[in-house]
């Protein structure tokens, strides 16, 4: 079996694993055929290959066949300590739930797995599919598995976090106090731990991983399932390793590895693939969805009562109307505090310009500039007072007028007074 380790091999995976012992492998990944009945092809990013495989079937019986054989396989290889992880859709996930129930047992079940993505829209009817399953089964209760812990929300009270739990005597769970009645801390708890819905994006079309196989999945995905159930130096089988991301996962972690594919084009890729082994770091998994909605909140309050859409992540662009000009959204922006009406405008004209857009608002809160005027502004910007410029403008005027009329009555009652003098 030696010979088999650390490379992709081309074959069915079920004549393959007859040459592996028995009681070997620590981890089985699967991403499988999904019973979709459909052809499924690409090119790579640089349109040099294509890649290409069938999952067409005469029905699920020949399908159920073709699985549980080699998931039986898979279970004999399986060391006393190892786990299966298997990857599917809606297209036969029942049917490879009972594959597994009968193979492995019911009672060696030990979670399905939601990967969750947020994906483009399409035109179907119907919602929008935005996850897959994996489910997630062991050999023997002797398992390993290596707790993995998350970040807290941010809506637990920190308070909460540093407290000691323990039972009370009717062994429900509650705050841990000492004999005074005072609640103890135990300084801060690891986390939470690692759920069954694993939300991790898809990759996108410029993810420097991405190879252009029709069934990628990212690296960032498999990392997760071998560092849960393996570790350093434990072998990992994936018998459709497709693109070769399990291997490449394994190689990165410090893992051993065996990848088998009845393609010779994913052979060859995952190959190339383990000599330099990439993976995209995911900005959104470290800094958190929250930190990508960074639209200005004072500037979008001052386009309240208008329809538009805000903009994340752009110097230039506050919002989009939703009313389009010549066939184009219209890219609004408000002038800050900080910066002149030119400097906003300037920032305003080159996002509306890389948005091809026909006209774009741009609302002034301030008068700062005495040499300014609207003729110096690029043509497609539209220069509109903010409400509370205008209000500001016409107290100031009704201010100027009430004091003018006070000088005026002042001047008349002193012309007065002195007309009266003998």
């Amino acid at each position: 079996m030696n010979e088999l380790l650390g490379q992709a091999i081309h074959g069915d995976c079920l004549h393959v694993m007859a040459h592996i012992d028995n009681s070997t492998i620590d981890l089985a990944y699967l991403d499988p055929p999904f019973f979709t009945n459909r052809h499924h092809s690409s090119v790579s990013r640089d349109r040099s290959q294509k890649f290409s495989f069938a999952d067409i079937w005469s029905g699920l019986a020949e399908y159920s066949e073709f699985m549980e054989a080699r998931i039986r396989q898979i279970h004999r290889v399986l060391r006393d300590t190892g786990s299966i992880f298997v990857h599917c859709d809606t297209s036969a996930n029942f049917l490879l739930r009972t594959i597994l129930d009968e193979v492995f047992g019911e009672d060696q079940f030990r979670s399905e797995i939601i990967w969750a993505y947020r994906r483009w829209s399409n035109s179907a009817k119907g919602l929008l599919p935005a996850h897959q399953t994996i489910f997630f089964y062991s050999k023997t209760d002797q398992y390993k598995f290596n707790r993995v812990y998350g970040a807290y929300s941010e809506t637990t009270n920190i308070d909460q976090i540093l407290q000691l739990r323990a039972r009370d005597e009717h062994g429900v769970s509650a705050y841990a106090t000492d004999q005074n009645g005072n609640v103890i801390y135990c300084g801060e708890k690891k986390g939470v731990p690692l759920s069954d819905v694993w939300e991790i994006p898809f990759l996108n079309p410029k993810a420097k991983e991405r190879t252009g196989y029709p069934t990628q999945k990212p690296v960032l995905l498999l990392e997760r399932i071998i560092e849960i159930c393996t570790d350093a130096g434990d072998l990992v089988l994936d018998p459709f390793c497709g693109s070769g991301t399990t291997l490449v996962a394994a190689k990165l972690l410090g893992r051993r590895s065996i990848g088998i594919d009845s393609s010779q084009e994913a052979v060859t890729l995952t190959q190339g693939r383990l000599d330099i082994p990439t993976k995209t770091d995911s900005a959104l998994l470290k800094k958190g969805r929250a930190s990508y909605a960074n639209a200005d909140k004072e500037a979008l309050s001052l386009l309240a009562g208008l329809d538009f859409l805000p903009v994340q992540r752009n110097a230039g662009i506050d919002a989009f109307l939703r009313v389009q000009i010549d066939g184009t959204l219209v890219p609004i922006r408000v002038q800050r505090s900080t910066e002149t009406i030119m400097e906003a405008a300037s920032k305003l004209a080159r996002s509306a310009h890389s948005k091809k857009a026909a006209k774009a608002i741009l609302v002034r809160t301030q008068k700062s500039d005495d040499l300014f005027s609207d003729g110096m502004l690029p043509r497609l910007i539209e220069l509109v007072d903010s409400t509370a410029l205008r209000v500001s403008e016409r107290v100031a005027e009704l201010l100027a007028e009430i004091a003018t009329e006070k000088a005026a009555n002042t001047a008349f009652q002193g012309s007065r007074r002195q007309a009266a003098r003998p």
